[in-house]
């Protein structure tokens, strides 16, 4: 039919639909509930796009006749100058979107520069360090930058206006001056750049698992001896072990050699993807041996249901039940903190001990030795200290006498 002015008003059906005498590629959009607008259907490079190009009741039909002469953009008119582009190789809809960004970045650009510096800090200052950086953000642009700066358009603001505002400090405190000059620069480039996110990784630091201080550790540990159950029993081997979660109830018994205390957890069931040995202290092969076991279950710490390992969140929901602060992942925060303050063994075995991946590539390369039999000497001095009920006085160090 002809679509023209009077015949599109009286379409209701969702579709599309076009006139013979329209552009090439242009057509009349119904969505589902009778809303109309432009569309150009076009194809660049072999990839076929659909360009919106306004609904109705802003960009009238191509037939349609002006009052008085007025020159009023229609669909057609808006349909033949993206044409033009593409003869060009030019992408309609990349270039508006080009046009559009930079008015962005004019309107952007349009703020003062103390607006401007203030809005950077509250989108950058959860990936700072901590408190003192962004107070020193504030003091130096403070003190240096805004006296000269703050009311100017960051539009108006170049390599002469900063220089100028960072000249009365450059001889007298130039470190102070050098960093005050890279911290306007970095504001005006983020505002003509539209203000972007900062990446993840800087407005979200790791959050670590909630730890138990090691100085309450052996009260826990006398605590869960005294609890029936599953649970507990993995629990207590987690700590004794420094092990993951996943690791301990995915354990089976194919992994264990109890007569040279020794657990190897295969590469696939580690975070690093490679196989770890974990020495076993007595009180861990104490425990496995006391575990109770289902037949046809290979699993070390056996569930609820028949044939099936621990669930992941009995652990946690046993903490959750006696210590909510605290989750079971923690302990290996626990388990290295202790290693660190009150033992003398090298940092790269409490690091191994914990299977933890070395990022220097030369120290990885040099440090090929597991260190497993340091590592027993470090588990066995923790299954003893998890042992030992903590008195108040047990992290005070006595400092040693001096000769007469």
């Amino acid at each position: 039919m002809k679509v023209n002015a009077a015949a599109i008003r009286q379409i209701d059906e969702a579709g599309r639909y076009r006139d013979k005498d329209w552009p090439r590629g242009l057509y009349l959009q119904v969505g589902p509930g009778g809303k109309k607008s432009w569309l150009l259907r076009y194809v660049l490079d072999g990839n076929e796009r659909f360009m919106g190009l306004g609904p109705l009741d802003v960009v009238p039909p191509p037939d349609v006749k002006t009052r008085k002469g007025a020159s009023v953009e229609n669909a057609a008119d808006k349909a033949i100058a993206a044409r033009r582009l593409l003869l060009d190789g030019i992408d309609p809809i990349e270039a508006r979107a080009k046009e559009r960004d930079a008015r962005r970045a004019d309107v952007a650009a349009s703020i003062t520069f103390k607006r401007a510096a203030e809005e950077y800090m509250a989108v950058h200052a959860d990936g700072w360090k901590n408190r003192k950086h962004r107070q020193q953000w504030t003091n130096t642009l403070r003190e240096y930058a805004y006296p000269a700066l703050a009311e100017r358009l960051v539009s108006g603001i170049d390599a002469a206006a900063i220089n100028d505002a960072v000249a009365p400090i450059w001889q007298r405190i130039p470190d102070s001056a050098a960093r005050t000059r890279g911290r306007i620069e970095r504001v005006i480039r983020w505002v003509k750049e539209g203000k972007p996110l900062p990446r993840p990784a800087e407005a979200k630091r790791v959050r670590h698992h909630p730890a138990m201080p090691y100085g309450e550790v052996p009260r826990f540990m006398a605590e869960l001896k005294n609890r029936e159950g599953v649970a507990p029993l993995a629990l207590q081997f987690l700590i004794l072990t420094a092990a993951r979660t996943s690791e301990v109830v995915n354990a089976t018994w194919d992994e264990f050699d109890l007569d040279a205390a020794l657990w190897t957890v295969p590469a696939q069931r580690m975070k690093a993807g490679r196989l770890h040995e974990v020495p076993l202290p007595a009180r861990a092969v104490e425990l496995l041996r006391a575990v109770p076991r289902e037949k046809g279950n290979s699993h070390v710490f056996i569930g609820g249901r028949s044939g099936k390992p621990l669930s992941d969140m009995a652990m946690l929901a046993l903490m959750r039940r006696t210590h909510p602060d605290y989750v079971p992942h923690g302990f290996r925060s626990s388990f290295r903190d202790w290693a660190g303050d009150q033992t003398n063994f090298p940092r790269d075995v409490a690091e191994a001990a914990l299977a933890h991946t070395i990022k220097n590539r030369t120290e990885a390369a040099y440090r090929r030795s597991t260190a497993l039999e340091k590592r027993r000497k470090l588990m066995d001095a923790w299954a003893r200290y998890c042992a030992t009920e903590a008195k108040p006085e047990a992290n005070v160090v006595p400092l040693r006498r001096s000769r007469s």
